[in-house]
């Protein structure tokens, strides 16, 4: 086992779950509703790792915000089918788990959003501690949600590895002071993004964590 991370802390969207389809044709159903117009979902993929809130302010969206994520979160509810845990990451959680690791999670969503997605999941209950978007005011690629994991357990930034699958992850892992563990195995067009690992599945960060 590799003793220097104790804590293991994750992003969701694109790294516990692959979410991508059903986060952008939930999100392109609400937009049609509300306003009578939205992109191709071919071409919203730079709407993934921002807030709901940031989201809006993207789109232009001020009068009918809350309705529209309102209606967003809905059409997810509707189709969480689509959403499920990558393969391996169960097995993953499991391993890290026993070996004695604290698993985290730091997610651009709101504690309802991750509610919405994780409870279905049997992978709930492995995580301790979780920060939303709810939970500071700045969000990544701000290091404040990571800080603000420290400061809710008292982890060193030496002793965590955050997980996730966008360049805003790995800025913010940066300017906490975290080592970054970049998936692959979800992150697209950002898989070559500076971090400590570049592991192509979970299976890979298994190996890499735990027979270092």
């Amino acid at each position: 086992m590799n003793k220097k991370y104790k804590h293991i802390v994750f992003d969701v969207d694109g790294t516990l779950l692959d979410t991508a389809y059903c986060i952008l044709y939930s999100l392109r159903e609400a937009l049609l509703a509300v306003t009578g117009s939205s992109p191709e979902i071919e071409e919203m993929g730079h709407v993934l790792g921002r807030t709901s809130i940031g989201n809006m302010e993207y789109f232009g969206i001020t009068d009918r915000a809350e309705e529209t994520i309102a209606l967003w979160v809905e059409n997810e509810a509707k189709h969480s089918d689509l959403m499920q845990p990558f393969e391996g990451i169960p097995e993953l959680l499991e391993a890290l788990k026993n070996a004695g690791c604290t698993l985290g999670i730091v997610t651009s969503r709101t504690h309802e959003e991750l509610d919405l997605v994780l409870d279905p999941l049997p992978i709930r209950p492995y995580f301790t501690v979780e920060i939303c978007s709810d939970d500071t005011e700045e969000h990544k690629p701000s290091p404040a949600p990571l800080l603000k994991y420290m400061e809710k357990t008292g982890a060193g930034s030496g002793e965590i590895l955050y997980v996730g699958d966008s360049s805003g992850d790995g800025k913010c892992a940066s300017s906490a002071g975290v080592d970054f563990a970049c998936a692959v195995w979800g992150a697209h067009e950002d898989s070559h993004i500076p971090a400590q690992y570049h592991p192509e599945t979970p299976a890979e960060l298994a190996r890499m964590l735990l027979e270092a």
